[in-house]
Parts: structure tokens; C-alpha cells; sequence
């Protein structure tokens, strides 16, 4: 890997103009994914905002246009446990390329049953890891088309002492939801490493980054209404815990940097600064299990055996714009009055 001292330092406060560029945050409706999406509309990009639920995404898109004078920003129906939809969806975007995409919307249940998709799947491995895995394969025509595009995924801290059963991978056995959970976001971050190698390998120049947003907390993220609203009773309550952990906010940056900062490469960690808990995006360190070629591969195989696909960067785009110019379905709020239905 080349060094990046040759790269302007980044500023967090300051973020690079994107104007011309179209970015697609995966859960961009609600949670850390809503604040990627702010951020990324302050720079003139398109956003995309894939959220399977519409009345949501509408809110967010209203709360970015209040917001962020000039934003475009608007909606693409979007369910990730539903893989047979995911090609349908990528073809609503109606583009004829992607600058980047933030695998970010994620599935966290706090207790049994164990719950299964329509495919049959557990519930939290479906949505964080498999459909993410197939919507990389849908989109790779789109970001190939892009010179420098970037695949972001956003992995957790949970997955930092987890360790993937390749024998059990969608937790049949002794389900525990937590630890569902953490070895969801684990073969996430170990599809991210594993992309990044074959990435390399093809002399793609698509990037495959990787990010935790360390510790986030409603209380301490600023309110967006009305589908975030915060008392100032809840605010000074967790005051204590900013010395140790951030809001939503503040936890999008690693996201945003990875998509924007020039000097970013692929395979790179973006974590929060302070003990990957909370601070500035830096890069740090790989964790060891990340490193692992062998399990990474081993999950690959698995998860193109799950989902019937297999992303590659390799073969030419092979379809056709769905439609003139970068215009796309959806609904939308821009600065400009465009505007069109879902």
C-alpha cells in the first residue's frame, strides 16, 4: 500500500465539493446513516437514501432539504432481506454510473425468536452481510463506470472479539441475539477486506473502505424532528457518557471521510480517534481477524452459495443506462424544485 503523505491533511469541518457525483447511503432514512447523508448533501452530490420504508425516507429528505440549501436528495424503495428485489431496485436508480456506496442500514434484535426472511434466512445475517454482499454484485456495472468509486462499509466495535462459525453462519444453533449480531457485522467487515483483495487483484480502481462508528447514543445526537427528538431532561442525563462515547452525529464522520478524503485508500480501517469510541475519523490499525485471508475467502464462498451471486469488477458493464443523463425514480427534495414519485 502507497503512503499517503503526499495527500492533503484532512479537515473535518471543511469537506471537499462533490458536485456532479451521485452517493447511495444504504439506511440513509434514519440513525447514523441519516447524518452520512446530510454531510454528503453539503458537498453538491446527489444522495440516494435506500430505505425500504417511504414515509421515513420522505422525513429525512425534508429534514436534509431544511437544512442544507440546494440538497438533492431523494428515495430509492430498498429491502436488503429481500434479495430477489435488489436488482430492480439498482435498476430504479436509473444511473449510468455511482461515485460510491455506503453499506450502512443494519438489523439489531435485542431478544429471541430467532427470525427468518422470506429466503429463509436469519434475519440480522440476511439484511447486514448477504444483502449487502448482492447489492455490491447489482451495483458493481455502475461503480466500474465511475474512475476512483468506493464501496464503504460500516462494520461495529461488537465485532472486535467475535469470531465467525463458518459451520453455523446463520446461528441455528444456540442463538444468542447480541452475538448474532456482532458475527453479522464481523462477516460485513470481513466482505469489505476480502473485496478489497479482489479489487486489487482485478487492478480495479474501485476502493473497498472499511468503518466503525464507535459509540453512539440517541441522547447525545442533535435532534432532527420528527423522527429524531431529543428532551433536554435525555441531554443532560448522558452528558457524562460524551466524555466516552458521541452522538450519531458525530459517529457518520468515518463514513463521510472514507467516501470523500482523497488520501483514503482501500482496505483501510476509519474509526473514530479516542479509542475508537468516539473523536475524529482516523485510520487505525486492522484488527487481527480482519486480516485473515482464509476465513475471509471461506465466507465469500459461502455467502455466493446463499445468495446466487458472485461481485465482481472484472467484466465490462454489460446493460444499458436505464434511461438519458443521471436522472433517476424516487421521490426527492432539492434546492432546485426538482421532484418526482416514488
Amino acid at each position: 500500500m502507497s503512503s499517503t503523505h503526499h495527500a492533503p491533511q484532512w479537515d473535518d469541518r471543511r469537506l471537499p465539493g462533490a458536485e456532479g457525483k451521485t452517493f447511495l447511503v444504504t439506511g440513509g432514512n434514519a440513525g447514523i446513516g441519516y447524518f452520512v447523508a446530510e454531510r454528503l448533501a453539503g458537498t453538491g452530490a446527489e444522495v440516494v437514501l435506500g430505505s425500504r420504508d417511504r414515509a421515513k425516507a420522505e422525513a429525512a429528505i425534508a429534514s436534509i432539504g431544511s437544512r442544507v440549501p440546494g440538497a438533492e436528495v431523494r428515495h430509492l424503495p430498498l429491502d436488503l432481506a429481500d434479495l430477489g428485489s435488489l436488482r430492480a431496485s439498482v435498476d430504479a436508480l436509473g444511473l449510468d454510473r455511482l461515485d460510491a456506496v455506503v453499506h450502512n442500514a443494519g438489523v439489531a434484535l435485542d431478544r429471541p425468536p430467532r427470525r427468518r426472511t422470506e429466503d429463509g434466512h436469519e434475519l440480522m445475517f440476511a439484511t447486514n452481510h448477504l444483502g449487502h454482499f448482492a447489492l455490491t454484485h447489482h451495483l458493481a456495472p455502475l461503480l466500474m463506470a465511475a474512475p476512483g468509486s468506493r464501496i464503504v462499509t460500516t462494520g461495529s466495535f461488537a465485532a472486535k472479539t467475535e469470531r465467525l462459525d463458518l459451520e453455523d453462519l446463520q446461528n441455528e444453533h444456540d442463538y444468542r441475539p447480541k452475538r448474532a449480531y456482532a458475527r453479522s457485522k464481523l462477516a460485513q467487515m470481513l466482505f469489505a477486506m476480502e473485496l478489497d483483495r479482489r479489487l486489487r487483484d482485478a487492478g480495479s480502481t474501485t476502493l473497498s473502505v472499511l468503518v466503525h462508528p464507535g459509540g453512539a447514543l440517541d441522547a447525545l445526537t442533535p435532534a432532527r424532528p420528527p423522527f429524531h427528538v431529543r428532551t433536554t431532561g435525555e441531554r443532560l442525563s448522558r452528558l457524562p457518557l460524551g466524555l466516552v462515547v458521541q452522538g450519531k452525529d458525530a459517529a457518520a464522520r468515518p463514513a463521510v471521510r472514507a467516501v470523500l478524503d482523497p488520501g483514503v485508500h482501500g482496505g483501510q480501517l476509519l474509526s473514530p480517534r479516542a479509542f475508537g469510541l468516539r473523536g475524529a475519523p482516523r485510520a487505525e490499525p486492522l484488527w487481527k481477524h480482519l486480516a485473515d485471508p482464509v476465513t475471509a475467502a471461506r465466507l465469500w464462498t459461502a455467502s455466493r452459495e446463499l445468495t446466487g451471486v458472485d461481485p465482481t469488477f472484472t467484466a465490462p458493464a454489460s446493460r444499458k443506462p436505464p434511461g438519458p443523463g443521471r436522472k433517476g425514480t424516487g421521490t426527492s427534495a432539492t434546492g432546485h424544485g426538482k421532484a418526482a414519485s416514488a
